[in-house]
């Protein structure tokens, strides 16, 4: 009997191990081009902390270089904490772009509000910019109230959260964004958003997921349990499932200078038309007659063969396409003038 609870338990074992997820990869980026806030040391200890408990492998890096295809692809979601001013070069901004579209994740905490104004893309990402806060003193108390809009990141929060952070008001407040929490202006001075003060929010984005909360000003804040609890449950709901990103719905086009150019042949008469064949090989005609196949493996030109055409002033051998169903049926169809008779 007792072997058969052993094996029993094994087994719930191998069954729990197979159907655990992988951890998620999420890169905490802090680069400041503006204000730095001290607590973006606070933050990245907390998630580096937290890490183990929520699954997650956490990546920090304060260089926009890191910004590229190849290496923004591993990751599930992007934190941008309390990130200021201009912190990625056109380049950059297209790879995040690009990173978001083929189905990744932003969370904007904080100054992530506060981060790249001239990139309208970014402000509608983040949801809004940041518009000042109060002064003397900025960090104060002040009351957040739930929205209608129920979300796993304010199941834990009572329907009215007090707490002591730096307050900010908020632009350009993206209209397709849906809040989860309020700041009552009524409950500090120094509010200029009125009765509608979001103060965390989220939204599917150009083909990912969105997230950003208001609070992270202070060290203390990481340090709060109901604050913690807030970020890490909207890190997730940002990461999803997690499935693999899809670069192939990406549409941002790489900069001119990002590619390298290669000749493939370099002796032709009068070339016209070409079309890709599945193995990337090129087939292609010249006005005069000629079909040509450019060998992607032997990196070679041939002739395969010639139509006899009529090639008087601009006519001849001048349009090729291949049949949608070429992998099928290799068919190819020209479209040239037939030989005049003599």
């Amino acid at each position: 009997m007792q072997k058969i609870k052993g094996l029993i338990f094994l087994f719930v074992l191998i069954i729990l191990s197979s159907c655990a997820k992988e951890p998620a990869k999420v890169l905490v980026f802090s680069k400041t081009a503006g204000f730095r806030h001290e607590s973006i040391e606070a933050g990245i200890k907390m998630f580096q902390s937290k890490a183990a408990e929520c699954n997650f492998i956490i990546d920090t890096t304060e260089n926009a270089e890191n910004f590229n295809t190849n290496n923004l692809k591993q990751y599930a979601a992007v934190v941008f904490l309390n990130t200021t001013g201009d912190v990625l070069d056109p380049g950059q901004q297209m790879e995040f772009r690009r990173y978001i579209q083929a189905g990744g994740g932003y969370l904007g905490i904080h100054a992530a509000a506060d981060t790249e104004y001239d990139w309208p893309w970014y402000g509608e990402l983040a949801g809004a910019y940041f518009n000042g806060h109060p002064n003397n003193p900025n960090v104060r108390d002040a009351s957040i109230t739930k929205t209608k809009n129920a979300h796993d990141c304010t199941t834990h929060l009572p329907e009215k959260w007090d707490r002591t952070d730096e307050w900010y008001n908020y632009k350009s407040i993206n209209p397709n964004v849906i809040a989860v929490l309020n700041l009552d202006e009524t409950s500090y001075e120094g509010g200029t958003n009125g009765d509608f003060h979001p103060i965390a929010w989220y939204h599917e984005f150009d083909g990912g997921r969105a997230f950003y909360t208001g609070g992270g000003h202070t060290d203390e804040s990481f340090e709060e349990e109901a604050f913690v609890t807030h970020v890490l449950k909207a890190l997730k709901w940002t990461i999803g499932d997690n499935k693999a990103l899809n670069y192939g719905l990406a549409n941002v086009i790489p900069e001119e200078n990002r590619f390298v150019k290669e000749d493939l042949d370099n002796y032709f008469n009068e070339p016209m038309e070409l079309d890709i064949m599945p193995d990337g090989s090129i087939v292609f005609i010249e006005r005069k007659g000629a079909i040509k196949y450019y060998d992607v493996d032997l990196e070679q030109t041939r002739t395969l063969t010639r139509v006899e055409v009529y090639s008087g002033e601009e006519d001849g051998l001048i349009g090729l396409a291949l049949d949608p169903n070429f992998k099928e049926n290799n068919h190819i169809f020209l479209c040239y003038s037939h030989p005049k008779e003599e």
